[in-house]
Parts: structure tokens; sequence; C-alpha cells
């Protein structure tokens, strides 16, 4: 049986308040909120007594998913926000926007950095790197 779609990515941050606005103004839409804990929730994440805030974020068109997650229990164990862009593991999610420049303006206004520069490759795309909150490491492409 092959997959029948990708339903989301997951980011485990910090301060959950500040990361769902950087995204609502990246255009995502808070789809819903919830604290998930139970022995259930443990068995599929292999952690015990996990208690787990979580807010679910969809793109515009509703495909693409972003579950953001604070764990409130047990406690975060290892920090990858700001390892380069050639570490093993999670590296990026990429969105496509409509103009880059204006969102580029938009998120530096929310403390967004640029990694590199803005690229444009061919005549296909004008691409770039940014830390959004807690170092997220976000590729924004923009079609030409």
């Amino acid at each position: 049986m092959a997959v029948k779609r990708m339903d989301n990515i997951g980011i485990v941050v910090e301060n959950l308040e500040t990361t769902i606005e950087f995204f609502r103004q990246l255009g995502l839409d808070l789809e819903g909120r919830a604290v998930i804990e139970g022995e259930w929730s443990g068995r599929i994440t292999g952690l015990t007594d996990q208690r787990v805030e979580v807010a679910m974020m969809r793109t515009p068109d509703g495909h693409g998913g972003l579950e953001l997650s604070r764990f409130l229990a047990p406690a975060t164990v290892q920090d990858h926000r700001n390892a380069p862009v050639n570490a093993l593991g999670y590296l990026r999610v990429m969105f496509a926007v409509d103009n880059l420049d204006e969102t580029l303006e938009k998120l530096f206004e929310l403390g967004a950095q640029l990694v590199g520069e803005v690229v444009q490759y061919e005549n296909v795309y004008r691409l770039c790197y940014i830390r959004g909150p807690e170092g997220i490491l976000i590729g924004l492409a923009e079609s030409l």
C-alpha cells in the first residue's frame, strides 16, 4: 500500500503562542488546539506520562499541515534549532509564496532572519531560507 498523502510536519517549540502567530502571518490557518495526555498517547510516542499542548495549522489550500507541539511533560531533551543547513535529521519546511519580498518584509517585522541570500534559480524560482521563531529553519519559494 502506498502513502495516501502527507498530513503534517511536526515541530517542537517552547513558545507556542509566538510560533502560532508567526505561521499565521505567513498565511497558515490555526485549525485547532488541544492538550494531549494519557496512557494512550504515551504508547504512540514511547514517552510515558506525556502532556503536550498541540496546535494544528493548515496551509490555505488545505493540503499541507504543521503540528506545533509544546511539551509540558516530560521536558524536552535536545535542541536542534540552530543546526546548520547540512545537519542530519529535520532540515526545514518549505512554503510556496506569491510575493517573496512582501512575505520577507512581514516576517522580518516578527523577528525572522535571512540565513543566506535571496537567490534566483534560472527563470523558475526566487528562493531563500530564513530562521523563524525559536530558530526554526524555513524555506520560501516564489515561482517566476
